[in-house]
């Protein structure tokens, strides 16, 4: 073999090679790195009523979660009703005759069954509030203020 073409295949395996070991590295960093959450940025990033409380002492965050998710089970019949109302809504949308009549009655009981199920849990709230010392409070109001409909979006 001539030494021109044996070098020239040696340059493009090493170019290969090198490409290569570099998309490996690049995957792995991106794997392990920089897009996985730390310990710290989960507690940052999570939104919702439910993690409001992630400051508080893991008793009163045991109560806090206890309350709310009484105050689930206890709007459950209206959560319900508020998802078959929005399903009757796409179905009444997509009948062949409009009913706006239909739909209007559909979108009101959709309303006041959210209505009602937002006033248990945010009652919910309330009565766990009502159990913390003002420095606690504070702190609820806070973890309230940065993770759930409370603060600004």
């Amino acid at each position: 073999m001539n030494a021109t073409v044996m070098r020239r295949g040696l340059l493009a395996s090493l170019a290969l090679n090198i490409f290569l070991v570099g998309g490996i590295a690049g995957a792995a960093w991106r794997w392990w790195g920089a897009d996985r959450p730390t310990a710290s940025a989960p507690a940052a990033a999570q939104r919702g009523l439910r993690f409001a409380a992630d400051e508080l002492g893991e008793a009163q965050r045991h109560a806090y979660l206890t309350g709310l998710r009484e105050a689930r089970h206890e709007a459950a019949v209206t959560l319900q009703t508020a998802r078959e109302g929005r399903q009757e809504v796409l179905r009444l949308m997509a009948a062949p005759q409009f009913d706006r009549a239909a739909i209007t009655a559909a979108l009101t009981r959709i309303r006041e069954a959210d209505a009602a199920s937002r006033t248990r849990l945010e009652a919910a709230v309330l009565d766990f509030a009502a159990t913390l010392s003002p420095a606690d409070r504070d702190t609820l109001t806070h973890g309230l203020a940065r993770r759930s409909t409370l603060g600004p979006p």
